[in-house]
């Protein structure tokens, strides 16, 4: 029925990626609202004892309880496995909850992860400071080399994590190759997806079994609220990450995934004015500066990049040879783009990450991922480029560069 087309996997999978990021997963209630509705409920109603029963054996359609299904945040979760090519998707509170989801509802005292050593700060602390407290074994390697993740296989490697294009060092792992030699070891592939989205790049299509989002990032792209997704297998998702999900309770809440579900409808057209804005200023910065952007002939990985990815990205990391101080008096010069330690908004926006996202790891951390103190990374987002460009160059100059 058309109410419910939004629903149905045989109209929707002949839908393209835009009409899916606008009407995949909508479900109409009897009201016939054309925008999605939010069900601010906790709990459900049953008719008898019987049907409530039935619901809890799975043998009944219907939900119990918001903890585990909510008719908005479903929605949310399945126009997002939509777009990236999953059969399913989790939603949770944040990006982190995503992570750590992923990773720990398949990891146990004993197992072996390998990640990739570029990482955003709080999924390093995860890798190296809070899985080890549970027993579980890591090892970070260099994610742009294909064959220093063959070596770091062991027998009891159960997951291989990285995130492509890296956070902030913008790094491009090989996905194919990466994923091959995973599944040799017998590994599931997470892949965090949130720098790309999969406008530009959807892992599953290389290899990877999880694909997860900080949805905070672009997704919403208006830096509003908190959120984050975790996409794979039904039967991955059934088997082995929903007893954690429904044990730990990371879920999402139904205010924050209709917010998120409308900013979807947008996101082909954000993302894809944010890439072309993107490029431009980096041919600007890199004119004056040492900058690294994918969609730039000079990234060391740009021909990988434009195999795996439709555009170079909406970020830029760019390196003053003044150190701390003189990235720091960059930042201060600006007078559009905002100091800010958020990415993917609507509004261009810069940090230091020694200072800001990396400052919870340490110096030989930071050193080992590339992160030096006269780094910055820079998000940019829907202003005029030309005006964006003026900015840098007026706080460039303020800084002495």
């Amino acid at each position: 029925m058309k109410r419910s087309a939004g629903q149905d996997p045989e109209i929707t999978a002949r839908w393209r990626p835009a009409t899916r990021a606008v009407r995949g997963g909508t479900a109409r209630s009897d009201y016939g609202e054309t925008s999605e509705a939010i069900f601010m409920t906790s709990g459900y109603a049953y008719d008898s004892a019987g049907e409530a029963a039935a619901r809890f054996r799975g043998e009944a359609p219907g939900m119990t309880y918001s903890r585990l299904q909510n008719p908005t945040v479903e929605m949310f979760e399945k126009r997002v496995a939509l777009l990236e090519g999953t059969e399913t998707a989790r939603a949770t509170a944040t990006g982190m909850a995503a992570m750590s989801a992923a990773l720990l509802s398949q990891l146990s005292a004993g197992d072996h992860l390998v990640a990739g050593k570029a990482l955003f700060g709080s999924c390093r602390v995860l890798v190296d400071t809070i899985l080890p407290r549970f027993g579980i074994e890591t090892t970070t390697v260099d994610g742009a080399d294909p064959e220093a993740w063959a070596r770091a296989r062991r027998p009891n490697t159960r997951v291989f994590f990285l995130e492509t294009p890296s956070n902030p060092g913008l790094e491009i792992a090989d996905l194919r190759a990466i994923a091959d030699i995973g599944h040799d070891a017998g590994a599931t592939i997470v892949v965090d997806n949130a720098f790309a989205t999969p406008v530009l790049q959807r892992p599953i299509e290389f290899g990877a079994d999880v694909v997860c989002h900080s949805a905070t990032k672009l997704m919403d792209g208006q830096g509003r609220v908190l959120a984050g997704v975790v996409c794979g297998t039904a039967k991955w998702m059934n088997d082995v990450y929903l007893a954690f999900a429904r044990h730990t309770g990371p879920n999402l809440s139904p205010f924050n995934a209709w917010v998120v579900l409308k900013s979807l409808e947008t996101l082909d057209l954000r993302v894809r004015r944010a890439c072309e804005n993107a490029l431009a200023v980096a041919r600007f910065l890199e004119s004056r500066v040492t900058t690294r952007y994918p969609g730039l002939a000079s990234h060391p990985q740009h021909e990988l990049a434009m195999r795996q990815m439709a555009a170079g990205g909406t970020i830029i990391a760019l390196f003053v040879p003044g150190g701390q101080v003189q990235a720091h008096a960059l930042l201060d010069g600006l007078e559009l783009i905002d100091i800010s330690n958020n990415l993917g908004d609507s509004r261009s926006l810069m940090t230091h990450p020694a200072t800001t996202t990396h400052y919870s790891v340490s110096a030989e951390v930071r050193a080992e991922m590339g992160i030096t103190d006269g780094m910055l990374r820079l998000s940019i987002g829907l202003e005029d480029p030309a005006d964006l460009i003026d900015d840098l160059d007026q706080a460039l100059r303020r800084a002495g560069l």
